[in-house]
């Protein structure tokens, strides 16, 4: 719920947002691969960020593409 609120708050403000969420498992990747989903506040199958679009999230999820959906 409080991440629906800081979503809102971001979005009001002008912000663009991306929402990632993991489809697959993380298990047998590479560490790097792995580090990233982290970095983007995932890890296990199923669960859900809502993220600033900057470039640098933008290339996070680049890098692991095949392992997570991306909603606008």
């Amino acid at each position: 719920m409080a991440n629906n609120r800081k979503a809102a708050a971001n979005n009001s403000a002008g912000k663009k947002t991306l929402t990632v969420r993991q489809t697959r498992s993380q298990a047998r990747r590479p560490a790097v691969q792995e580090a990233t989903l982290r970095g983007l506040g995932l890890g296990k199958i199923g669960r859900q960020k809502t993220l600033e679009d900057t470039p640098a999230i933008r290339g996070m999820i680049r890098k692991v593409a095949h392992l997570i959906e991306v909603g606008e």
